[in-house]
């Protein structure tokens, strides 16, 4: 499983919004959304 499905499923497994998770991790909502897509992985 690649990182930003994996990233995904335990995101929302968890029913965390991307603004929780961001929060939590001290980024932006935005970074969360790349992740995700595949967009940048930093």
């Amino acid at each position: 499983m690649s990182f930003q499905k994996n990233l995904q499923t335990l995101r929302t497994g968890r029913n965390f919004t991307q603004e929780r998770l961001a929060m939590l991790l001290g980024v932006s909502r935005q970074a969360i959304s790349k992740w995700e897509s595949g967009v940048s992985l930093r």
